[in-house]
């Protein structure tokens, strides 16, 4: 596998990891996230957290056999439900709460 380029797309960068069918394939692109998100300045213990988390974040949108097979073989998980999948309630809690917080943040423009 190549580098990332360093302008990417989340679907051009995560939707790859979501076909990952072995563990072997899976350090692999761990390894070329991981340096791709140390070019932007973070170490590699921060760099590998994010990127175990965005995985685990992008999974989420998948079917349970993908999300499940993606967990797996990363050693991943969804950074707010874990390795649960959570019911449309529970999931739509989170996200009113989530909502609650973001709408009190002011926006300024320059």
């Amino acid at each position: 596998m190549k580098d990332l380029p360093k302008d990417i797309t989340i679907g051009d960068k995560y939707g790859p990891a979501m076909k990952v069918q072995t563990e072997k394939e899976a350090a692999e692109y761990l390894e070329i996230c991981i340096k791709h998100m140390m070019l932007r300045g973070h170490t590699r213990e921060k760099a590998t957290a994010i990127e175990l988390g965005n995985i685990g974040y992008y999974a989420g949108y998948y079917n349970s056999e993908t999300r499940e097979r993606v967990y797996r073989l990363f050693k991943a998980q969804h950074p707010v439900f874990g390795r649960s999948t959570p019911t449309s309630e529970e999931a739509s809690t989170v996200g009113a709460k989530d909502g609650r917080y973001y709408r009190k943040v002011e926006v300024t423009h320059d």
